[in-house]
């Protein structure tokens, strides 16, 4: 498993820089790597040190995933300071619910239309139904990473980052409404309460919020005992950990009501309340983000490993996915749009805002999951969903970056004449590299 983890950091540093003459972002780099040593491809030959199965990589993803979405959320989390928050608060608000709502609904349209179509052995109504649900979710992690590559700022990367956080908690809260119709039309209508409706998910969002408030109350009290930066560092590090395994604790209830944490939330709650009450939260920050660099690359890496590249064998899901993609596509663009332009949003994050929340991944993932173990269709879920996965993590880090370079929050780097490809992919510093004056 050491042997495997090394070769994945390594292949995956490898083709960031492989595609980097290409104009493509690191990330995408970090996810080819992944399919190409994961079980889908070369796993299939036994080839030492490859992911061989997927049950060989299960254990340890878990443990990667989590933790480095945690510091994902983390650093979103420290973008929610008071300071910026008076200038686009009002506006991530409006943009962040509006365009998720927006995709549902697009999505779902689509979807049922495509149901009377094909007939319900085929696609039956509640997977549409739910379909429509995890469209909203929007992958932070992917878009968290073109930013910081290219050191992304403006007036578009100051609002993306507040709307792909509210994607989490107005997700869940889609989602659960989606589950709760889809099951009473696969059920009948008495087998969805009230509870497992409106009362589960909300209780999931707000008890999460509450419990990142208060890790980041103890994490600043806990600050400020010690005065070396280091120290300091080990601290938010530790912090961190333990909010990702709290975030884990599931209880239930009579009645049944059931008290869950999104690790996504509860994360990102710990880092707002960090940036806004400690006063070196900007240079730790900082510092956590060289440290955490392995760890989000081993994460990308085995999410392009886990990508299951069977379901291209399928024509079905293959008509149904692509639907799926251009449906949400579609959705986030004009829902971001319109919603943006309500708001008196710039002309350019009218314009490339959509653009920008096209990636989705772990927490499309995690819905389709449940969907899989709680409806009939559940199969036909995932296997949609990892077909939309596979489309828009391999395409949406570049459209992101795409969309943040036409708007103005990425400075285009100026070229040496007659670089050779070569002397392009050995010598040329990657953006995050480039010390700031």
């Amino acid at each position: 498993m050491l042997f495997s983890l090394a070769l994945a950091l390594f292949v995956g540093l490898l083709f960031s820089r492989i595609v980097k003459p290409l104009k493509l972002p690191a990330v995408t780099g970090y996810l080819i790597a992944g399919v190409i040593i994961g079980p889908y491809c070369l796993g299939q030959l036994g080839i030492m040190g490859v992911f061989s199965s997927v049950e060989m990589m299960k254990d340890t993803s878990v443990i990667v995933q989590d933790v480095a979405l945690g510091f994902i959320a983390f650093a979103i989390g420290t973008e929610f300071k008071l300071s910026s928050l008076k200038k686009t608060g009002r506006q991530a608000a409006i943009v962040g619910c509006a365009q998720a709502i927006i995709t549902m609904l697009v999505v779902d349209g689509v979807l049922i239309g495509l149901h009377f179509i094909l007939g319900e052995d085929v696609l039956p109504l509640s997977v549409a139904i739910t379909l429509g649900a995890i469209a909203t979710a929007t992958a932070p992690a992917a878009t968290m990473m073109v930013v910081k590559q290219y050191k992304a700022k403006g007036p578009l990367t100051s609002l993306l980052l507040p709307v792909v956080a509210l994607d989490d908690a107005v997700g869940l809260i889609c989602f659960a409404i989606s589950m709760g119709v889809a099951q009473a039309l696969e059920s009948g209508a008495e087998a969805v309460g009230i509870v497992s409706l409106l009362i589960n998910p909300l209780l999931e969002v707000i008890l999460s919020l509450v419990l990142g408030a208060v890790m980041g109350l103890i994490l600043t009290v806990v600050e400020d005992h010690f005065k070396s930066n280091s120290k300091r560092l080990c601290l938010s590090l530790t912090f961190v950990l333990l909010t990702v395994a709290l975030a884990q604790m599931e209880f239930h209830l009579p009645g049944g009501v059931e008290i869950a944490f999104s690790n996504l939330l509860v994360c990102m709650m710990l880092g707002t309340l960090f940036c806004n009450i400690c006063d070196s939260a900007d240079e730790l920050m900082e510092k956590t983000d060289k440290w955490t660099m392995p760890i989000l690359i081993l994460f990308f890496v085995f999410s392009g490993a886990e990508l299951d590249l069977t379901i291209f064998q399928t024509p079905i899901i293959i008509i149904i996915g692509a639907v799926y993609v251009l449906s949400r596509a579609l959705g986030k663009y004009v829902g971001a749009a319109l919603s943006a332009k309500l708001s008196g949003c710039e002309s350019s994050i009218v314009k490339f805002l959509g653009i920008t929340l096209f990636p989705q991944a772990g927490v499309a993932l995690g819905m389709s999951a449940i969907a899989g173990a709680l409806l009939p269709g559940g199969s036909t879920v995932r296997n949609i969903v990892l077909f939309g996965v596979l489309i828009y993590e391999l395409v949406g880090p570049m459209l992101t970056k795409i969309a943040l370079t036409k708007a103005g929050d990425i400075t285009p780097r100026v070229e040496h004449p007659k670089q050779s490809f070569v002397e392009a992919f050995a010598d040329e510093p990657d953006e995050e590299d480039v010390q700031e004056p």
